[in-house]
C-alpha cells in the first residue's frame, strides 16, 4: 500500500489491547509527546482485569492475549507511520490505521489481524468504502479458514491470569535463583515494574534489588508531586524495558505485608540497574543490596562513578574527607593479642599495638526495658557492671572471636577512619581477614553483630559492605543468633573478687579439682590476673605462686595512686598480657590470700608463667616457692637470668664468697642395681622397675585384681579428675592395673600406668576407685634418661632411635648405675648383667645416638668408650651417618 501523504510518524510506546496503542511523538526537548490510538473498523478482543475498588476481576476474551502479542512483537519499540481517521466529538478518542515495515515494505496492521482472525471487523453503513470491504473480505475468509477467533478451539485459548500471592515469600523460595521469561506490563518508576511471569502469567511487581530511583507522592488533594529527576528516570526505565521479553531472577519480598517483589531484570542489552546508577537516576539502597545474587561490586562502582561526575541526583554531592594513609599504614598484617568486646581487636605490628574497629559492623547492645531504661549491666544485685556476660550474645560474640583470632596472624585493610565524636576517640576501621575469611562477614551470618546502616551520602563503610549485608539476610533467614526468636542465652557468673566468704566456700573444691581450665580475661599486672573458669561459672582474681614481680603505677577507681612503677614492672605485665590474655590456660590453686585471691600456677600451652617470668628476669622467685613441687625448676632459671644480667637482674653483682677447693672425684661411683626396662617414652628416656621387690609386687598386683574380681565396680561410678590414683583396665590384656589420670575429654581419660610407665586412653566406664590398701604402695616404675648422650633432632631420627632402643631393651633386665643428676632427673647407664654390654654405647654404634660432650673428669673413661662407638659408626656410616659427617665443629657443649 503507498504512503499516504497525511501520514504521522512515531514510536510505538505500548500496546493496551489488541486495538488500542500508545505512540510517542517526535523529542522536543524534555520527554516526546503520546497520543493513544485506536484502530478504527475493529474490535479486538478484551482482556482480563484484576479486581479493583468495587471493579470485580474479568478473565481474558478468547485470542485477546494471543491478539495483544501480534500487536507487540511487531510494533512495540518500531517506527511506525499512522494517520487519523476520525475524532470522537467530546472524549477526543483517535481512531486511524498504523503501518509498519516489514521486508522493506509498509504493511497495514489492522488487515493482518483481521486476516488473521484475532479481531472482529465493524459491520455497517449504507455504503461502506473500499477499505471497509476490504476488511470484509479479509474476515470472511478468516472464518472460512477457522483462523483465531473463529476457530472450534477459542474457549481453550485463554489465560489463568494469578493477581495475588498467599505466600510471596514462598513463591521467592521456589522461584530463587532461577531466571523466569517475563513481560513488563508497566514501569511504575524507574525502578519498579509490573510484568507478567511466563508461561504461567503470574502477575507480579518487582522493585530492582539494591537500588532505588526518585519517585512520585500524592498528597492529601491527591495531587501527584515528582522527586527531581522521577520523570526523567521513569522515562528512561520506559523506553528501555516497557513490553519487552526480558528474565527476571525474584530475590526477596520488600516487606511481608505486601506482594511487592525484589528483583533483578536481565537484559541481553544489558543490566538496568546499572544503567540507572551510572546515569545518576538511581542510588544503592542496603536494605535491598544484602538479598541482591551478583553484581554487588558493579552497582557501587556505577555509583561512585555518577557521584564522581555529579550527574543529576548527585549533582550537590560532596565526597566526605579521609586522612591520608600510606600503603603500609593502610594495609597490613599483625598478630591478634586482644578482643575487645565484639567489635573490635588489638593487633601487635612491630612493637606497636593498635586497636582496630571492624568495618560497618554492629556489635550486641542492651535491649530497653518495659519500663524504658536500657540495661547495659548486670542484674540490680550485682556489685559491678559486666556486660560481656549481661548482653545477649556479646559473650557468644567475644568468644568466637578469641577462639579464632587470639594469637593468630590477620591480614588488615583500612577502610576509613572515624573522627572523634561524642567523647569517642577517633577510629580505625578495617576490614580484617584470616585465611581469606572475612571476620566480620563471619561475625554476622552466625547472627552475633548486625551490619551498620549507613547514611545514603555516607561512602565511609566497609569495603566488603554488600558481603556483610548478604551474610545478615542468611542469619536473618536462618533465625540465627540476634535473629533467632528464642530466649536469648544467660550467663550466670559467680564473681569471687574481693568476696573472702564465697573464695574461701570455692577453695577446697578447686584445690581438689588439680588443674582447672580458665580463660584470662584481664591483666592487672605481671603476676595479677582476672581468670573466667567456664566449668565453675565463676570469675576470681588470682596471683601467681612462687614469684615476686616487679609492680606497676596503679590507681583505685576514684584516682588515688596504690603502687608506684617499678623497674621493669611494665615489662612484666606486657609479656604476661602476651602470654596469657585471653587465651585458654589450665590453672593450679594452692591456697588464697586474706582479700580472698586465689594464689597458685598458670600454665599456658603447658607453660608454666610464673617460670616464663623467673626465665626472662621479670621476676624473682618468692621464699614460699620453695614448699612447691617448681622449687628447681624457678631456681634454676633464676641463676640462668643472673648469669644473663637480664630483666631485674641487669645490675646484678654476685657476693663473692669465701671458696673452699672443692676436689672433684676422678674415679667414676658405682652402685648397680637390678631392674627391667618396661617403657621408652621419647628418645633415651625410658622407665625401669627395680626387681628388688619383684614378688612383693606381683602380690599387690594379684591382690588387686582378686579384690576388684570379688567386689566388681559400677561401671561410670567413678567421676574421673586430674591427678587421682585408680585402678584402670589395660585394654590389651584386660587386666586391672594402678593408674593416675592425667588428662580427661569428655568420656575418655588419658592414664598413666604408674607401676609400668605406659600411658594409654581408657573409657571412663573402665576406671574404678583404688581400694585404700593399694593406694599408699610405691610405684614399680620410675622414669630414667640415658646419660653421657645426645638425641637426634630429626624426629625420624628420633623415631629409628626408640625402635633400637626398645628393640635392645624393652622387657630385660639391666644393671642400672646413676652417673648424675638435673632437675631430679637421673641419668644412668644400662648395662647388661651377664655379657657387660653397655646399652648407651650399643646405641652409638648402631648411629641412632650421639655421644655427649662433658667435662666431669670422672665420666672420661666412659664418654671416651661412647666416642670411640661413635667413632666406628661414623666410619661405617650407619643410619645417621649414612650420608657423612652432619655435626658442626661448633657445636654447643653441655654439661657442667
Amino acid at each position: 500500500m503507498a504512503q499516504q501523504p497525511s501520514m504521522q510518524k512515531g514510536i510505538v510506546k505500548q500496546i493496551l489491547s489488541g486495538d488500542n496503542v500508545i505512540i510517542r511523538g517526535q523529542p522536543k526537548g524534555g520527554p516526546p509527546p503520546e497520543r493513544q490510538l485506536a484502530l478504527s473498523n475493529i474490535v479486538a478482543p478484551r482482556l482480563a482485569r484484576r479486581a479493583a475498588g468495587e471493579s470485580p476481576e474479568t478473565k481474558d476474551e478468547p485470542c485477546a492475549w494471543e491478539c495483544r502479542e501480534y500487536l507487540r512483537t511487531r510494533l512495540i519499540g518500531k517506527e511506525v507511520q499512522f494517520c487519523i481517521e476520525y475524532k470522537v466529538p467530546g472524549s477526543g478518542k483517535e481512531y486511524g490505521c498504523i503501518f509498519y515495515k516489514r521486508d522493506g515494505e509498509w504493511k497495514n496492521i489492522t488487515e493482518e489481524l483481521v486476516a488473521e482472525g484475532l479481531v472482529e471487523v465493524r459491520r455497517g453503513g449504507i455504503k461502506p468504502s473500499d477499505d471497509q470491504n476490504n476488511l470484509n473480505q479479509l474476515e470472511d475468509a478468516a472464518k472460512a479458514a477457522k483462523k483465531g477467533k473463529w476457530a472450534d478451539d477459542t474457549k481453550d485459548r485463554v489465560r489463568n491470569v494469578q493477581w495475588t500471592f498467599e505466600s510471596p515469600r514462598n513463591f521467592v523460595d521456589q522461584k530463587k535463583g532461577k531466571p523466569i521469561n517475563a513481560i513488563i506490563e508497566m514501569v511504575r518508576d524507574g525502578s519498579t515494574v509490573r510484568a507478567f511471569l511466563l508461561p504461567n502469567f503470574e502477575y507480579v511487581t518487582v522493585m530492582l534489588t539494591g537500588i532505588k530511583c526518585p519517585t512520585s507522592r500524592r498528597d492529601e488533594n491527591n495531587k501527584e508531586t515528582f522527586e527531581p529527576f522521577a520523570q526523567e528516570a521513569k522515562y528512561f526505565t520506559d523506553c528501555r524495558l516497557l513490553q519487552r521479553e526480558i528474565q527476571i531472577i525474584l530475590e526477596g519480598v520488600s516487606s511481608s505485608a505486601t506482594q511487592n517483589f525484589l528483583g533483578s531484570i536481565i537484559h541481553p542489552a544489558g543490566n538496568i540497574a546499572e544503567l540507572l546508577l551510572k546515569e545518576g537516576f538511581a542510588k544503592c539502597v542496603d536494605w535491598s543490596m544484602g538479598v541482591l545474587t551478583s553484581g554487588h561490586e558493579k552497582y557501587r562502582q556505577s555509583e561512585r562513578s555518577a557521584k564522581e561526575k555529579k550527574m543529576r541526583m548527585w549533582k550537590d554531592f560532596v565526597a566526605s574527607s579521609q586522612p591520608v594513609l600510606s600503603i603500609k599504614e593502610k594495609d597490613f598484617n599483625g598478630k591478634v593479642v586482644e578482643v575487645v568486646n565484639g567489635d573490635a581487636i588489638m593487633v601487635k605490628v612491630g612493637q606497636d599495638v593498635k586497636k582496630i574497629f571492624f568495618s560497618s559492623l554492629r556489635p550486641p547492645r542492651a535491649q530497653p526495658k518495659d519500663d524504658g531504661v536500657v540495661e547495659n549491666g548486670p542484674s540490680r544485685d550485682a556489685k559491678r557492671g559486666r556486660p560481656l556476660y549481661d548482653i545477649p550474645y556479646m559473650f557468644e560474640a567475644r568468644e568466637f572471636l578469641r577462639k579464632k583470632l587470639i594469637g593468630k596472624k590477620v591480614h588488615v585493610r583500612i577502610d576509613y577512619i572515624k573522627p572523634a565524636s561524642d567523647g569517642y576517640p577517633e577510629r580505625q576501621c578495617a576490614t580484617v581477614t584470616i585465611s581469606d575469611i572475612n571476620i566480620a562477614e563471619a561475625l554476622i551470618s552466625k547472627g552475633l553483630a548486625t551490619c551498620l546502616r549507613h547514611r545514603q551520602d555516607d561512602d565511609q563503610r566497609s569495603s566488603a559492605y554488600d558481603e556483610l549485608l548478604a551474610a545478615e539476610n542468611r542469619a536473618q533467614k536462618n533465625a540465627k543468633g540476634l535473629h533467632s526468636n528464642k530466649e536469648a542465652p544467660v550467663h550466670r557468673i559467680a564473681d569471687l573478687s574481693g568476696d573472702v566468704s564465697k573464695s574461701r566456700q570455692f577453695l577446697p573444691f578447686l584445690q581438689r579439682a588439680g588443674r582447672s581450665t580458665a580463660v584470662v580475661e584481664f591483666c592487672a599486672s605481671g603476676s595479677r590476673f582476672r581468670l573466667y573458669l567456664p566449668k565453675e561459672t565463676c570469675l576470681l582474681t588470682f596471683l601467681l605462686a612462687g614469684i615476686s614481680c616487679p609492680r606497676m603505677k596503679a590507681f583505685t577507681p576514684s584516682g588515688t595512686q596504690i603502687s608506684e612503677d617499678e623497674p621493669m614492672g611494665s615489662e612484666a605485665f606486657r609479656f604476661s598480657k602476651e602470654m596469657a590474655l585471653q587465651r585458654e590456660v589450665e590453672v593450679q590453686v594452692d591456697s588464697i590470700d586474706k582479700g580472698g585471691n586465689f594464689i597458685g600456677w598458670v600454665f599456658v600451652d603447658n607453660v608454666n608463667v610464673s617460670l616464663a617470668l623467673v626465665e626472662n628476669g621479670l621476676a624473682k622467685m618468692h621464699f614460699t616457692a620453695e614448699r612447691s613441687a617448681y622449687f628447681k625448676e624457678l631456681e634454676m632459671a633464676e641463676d640462668k637470668a643472673k648469669a644473663k644480667k637480664i630483666g631485674v637482674w641487669k645490675d646484678f653483682v654476685e657476693e663473692v664468697k669465701e671458696t673452699t677447693v672443692v676436689i672433684e672425684d676422678t674415679e667414676r661411683k658405682t652402685n648397680y642395681k637390678k631392674v627391667i626396662v618396661t617403657e621408652i617414652t621419647s628418645g633415651a628416656t625410658f622407665w625401669a622397675q627395680t626387681l628388688d621387690n619383684a614378688s612383693q609386687f606381683e602380690q599387690m598386683q594379684q591382690q588387686l585384681r582378686q579384690d576388684l574380681t570379688d567386689n566388681p565396680p559400677l561401671p561410670g561410678s567413678l567421676t574421673p579428675r586430674r591427678g587421682d590414683l585408680v585402678a584402670a583396665v589395660f585394654d590389651v590384656d584386660n587386666l586391672w592395673y594402678r593408674a593416675r589420670i592425667e588428662k580427661i575429654e569428655k568420656d575418655k581419660v588419658h592414664a598413666l600406668f604408674v607401676d609400668y610407665g605406659n600411658r594409654d586412653v581408657v573409657n571412663a566406664t573402665k576406671l574404678a576407685s583404688l581400694p585404700a590398701q593399694f593406694v599408699t604402695y610405691p610405684a614399680q616404675a620410675r622414669e630414667y634418661t640415658l646419660a653421657c648422650v645426645k638425641v637426634p633432632n630429626d624426629e625420624e631420627h628420633v623415631y629409628e632411635l626408640m625402635q633400637s632402643f626398645a628393640k635392645e631393651a624393652i622387657n630385660r633386665e639391666f644393671s642400672l648405675n646413676t652417673e648424675y643428676k638435673i632437675g631430679g632427673q637421673e641419668f644412668v647407664t644400662l648395662s647388661n648383667p651377664e655379657s657387660k654390654q653397655d646399652i648407651g654405647s650399643a646405641l652409638i654404634s648402631n648411629g641412632v645416638l650421639l655421644a655427649e660432650k662433658r667435662r666431669e673428669k670422672r665420666l672420661q673413661k666412659l664418654i671416651s668408650e661412647y666416642n670411640q662407638a661413635q667413632e666406628r659408626a661414623r666410619k661405617n656410616r650407619v643410619n645417621l651417618w649414612r650420608y657423612g659427617d652432619f655435626t658442626e665443629d661448633d657445636a654447643p657443649e653441655f654439661g657442667a
